[in-house]
């Protein structure tokens, strides 16, 4: 067997559900809502933050998009813009990961797959930081961990509060050890931020998995979700495959964690701003 066989497979597999890139906000003029099948008109969805007005299904956000919905106007100021994915490990599967890197940026937009900077939430100073899925998958390379730890050591300097918008397949492959050694990284600056009693917010999005929901993600002193998020270590179909078991309705969803004690609360998208403010002033930040 070639070694190239082994990223290869003669048919893809069916994604899980809410699992295609293709659910975030589309430019074309009529979009189809992937829960209720419901044929809506893109402005208008738009205008509704990517909410289907039907069944209330949350569609994928870019970080471009989803930052102007949780902070004041022109508030946000974007850190660290020229870090660059390295490719330290010269990784090639049936492309290089440089190539990969070069149509991951054209398609999304985005340099990487998460965007940071200081902010303002209703007049509330914080540290935000925004994962992009339409870049890679919202995979956690190098850059991404490094971009996120500057973020937190920016907050324990300058005692500003950190919310890390989540939305990611996990670490990021191509880069190897590289890429997991990240969890650690970020997580213990985290827990530099705790000690000096500044507080950490979780904000989970469809889809938060792998490396990324098994370090920081779920590290937050509050942790909030979207509805219908799905959200684990791995996804539902590896799982039944490995426990050769059927799962329990809405497994791994927002609302079972949240019934599970996993996560805080569920937040709708019109009300996130309101709602992260207002755990930010139950922390004392913020008149």
């Amino acid at each position: 067997m070639q070694v190239m066989g082994w990223f290869t497979r003669e048919k893809a597999p069916k994604p899980e559900v809410g699992e295609s890139i293709k659910n975030q906000i589309p430019d074309d003029i009529w979009a189809k809502c992937p829960s209720c099948d419901t044929i809506l008109y893109t402005k208008e969805l738009k205008r509704s933050a990517g909410v289907c007005p039907k069944c209330n299904h949350h569609f994928r956000l870019t970080a471009k998009q989803r930052i102007p919905l949780m902070t004041d106007r022109h508030s946000f100021v974007e850190m660290d813009i020229t870090l660059r994915s390295p490719d330290p490990l010269n990784f090639r599967d049936t492309k290089k990961y440089k190539e990969r890197l070069k149509k991951a940026e054209k398609s999304s937009g985005s340099i990487e797959a998460v965007m940071t900077g200081r902010a303002r939430i209703l007049n509330i100073p914080v540290m935000l930081g925004v994962f992009d899925f339409s870049f890679m998958g919202g995979s956690m390379g190098s850059v991404v961990g490094e971009k996120l730890a500057r973020l937190v050591e920016a907050g324990c300097e300058e005692r500003r509060p950190v919310i890390i918008v989540s939305a990611s397949g996990g670490a990021r492959m191509q880069e190897g050890i590289f890429s997991l050694m990240q969890m650690g990284k970020v997580s213990a600056a985290l827990a530099r931020l705790g000690q000096k009693r500044i507080p950490y917010i979780s904000f989970l999005t469809d889809p938060t998995t792998g490396g990324v929901a098994a370090s920081f993600a779920m590290l937050g002193d509050i942790i909030i979700a979207e509805p219908k998020a799905l959200i684990g270590f791995a996804g539902p179909r590896v799982i039944e495959q490995t426990i050769r078991q059927k799962l329990p309705e809405g497994f791994q969803r927002s609302e079972f964690l949240l019934e599970h004690g996993m996560i805080d609360r569920i937040v709708q998208r019109s009300t996130m701003k309101e709602e992260v403010a207002g755990v930010l002033k139950n922390f004392g930040f913020g008149a």
